[in-house]
């Protein structure tokens, strides 16, 4: 369980990085523009975009290397990083999977109670 977290978070991470870069460009983009930000309707929270597009992939990918010495601390990084994306990307065709995968994995780090097998 340990390692399959650790694999789940490090690609939730690796993915959410995706995501983060683009949030980031975007608010970026909507702030030096702002007949952009007319069009389109621009963007609720750009502070939250901001911090989550760091932050969560951050703490995802954390939490998927520890997974498998630390899995309390590894479980909670990953459901954090799960909400943080959820909150600040919402659910779509692109966050889909990184929230998924480092949702996972953060339950799968809570539930391993020993190390696992080698």
């Amino acid at each position: 369980m340990r390692n399959a977290a650790l694999v789940l978070g490090i690609i939730g991470g690796l993915w959410g990085m995706v995501v983060g870069f683009f949030s980031f460009g975007w608010t970026e983009l909507l702030a030096r523009y702002d007949e952009l930000a007319e069009i389109t309707g621009g963007v609720a929270n750009p502070g939250l975009i901001r911090a989550m597009s760091l932050g969560a992939p951050l703490m995802a990918i954390a939490g998927g290397a520890m997974a498998r010495s630390a899995n309390i601390p590894a479980g909670v990084l990953l459901l954090a990083s799960a909400g943080g994306m959820y909150a600040a990307f919402g659910f779509g065709v692109f966050t889909m999977f990184p929230i998924s995968f480092c949702a996972l994995g953060g339950v799968l780090a809570l539930a391993a109670r020993r190390p696992d097998p080698h």
